[in-house]
């Protein structure tokens, strides 16, 4: 069965973001409309469903680099701030918008706290890992099918071609015939024409 490091990540986060919409407890929170998803950003996401790609993101990363906490996850969502004329510097991204959407993973039982050594924060539970996996299956079977599609219309393509070439060098080998024939039958002509003889000649002076 494939896991979510067999498919494309970027499809991944689109297709889980598409099915977190369908989970009650996983829902933009009307003090989100307007707000920055970090302090580097300079205006609110543009994307209305920017929410539920940012959860499916979260997800993702609890899945990979779990146990991690809100504070390495501000890292992971941070950027560099454009200054204008002074050079750009890095700021962490939106504690606040991390913590909700993790609050709002755990309360839907896809992620959960669990403490491994002195590493502390939210790990994927097993309703999570099957969340993903489920979906990564279903993105390796779709990429599985595409790739035999396009295989089979390459050799379709291949095939067509192999027979224009075939149909237009047949185009070509018959004037070619053609043009020797005539050729033959100049020469042929030239032969059967009588040439006179010098006797013949003084006789016609």
């Amino acid at each position: 069965m494939a896991s979510i490091y067999d498919v494309d990540q970027g499809e991944l986060v689109e297709q889980a973001a598409k099915e977190l919409k369908k989970v009650e407890d996983i829902k933009l929170p009307k003090s989100m409309f307007f707000a920055k998803t970090g302090m580097h950003k300079q205006r609110p996401p543009v994307d209305k469903e920017w929410w539920y790609a940012r959860a499916a993101s979260i997800l993702r990363l609890t899945y990979k680099l779990g146990p991690i906490g809100v504070s390495k996850l501000r890292v992971k969502y941070g950027g560099k701030k454009n200054r204008g004329v002074r050079p750009g510097k890095f700021y962490k991204g939106s504690g606040n918008i991390l913590r909700k959407i993790l609050q709002q993973l755990e309360k839907a039982g896809l992620v959960k706290q669990e403490k491994d050594g002195q590493h502390r924060g939210r790990i994927t539970t097993q309703k999570g890992k099957s969340f993903l996996d489920k979906i990564a299956a279903q993105l390796s079977k779709r990429a599985k099918i595409e790739k035999k599609e396009e295989k089979k219309e390459k050799s379709q393509e291949q095939v067509k071609k192999t027979k224009e070439k075939s149909e237009k060098a047949e185009k070509e080998k018959i004037p070619a015939e053609q043009s020797t024939k005539e050729t033959n039958d100049s020469v042929k002509t030239k032969k059967e024409e009588k040439v006179p003889t010098a006797h013949e000649l003084a006789k016609n002076k």
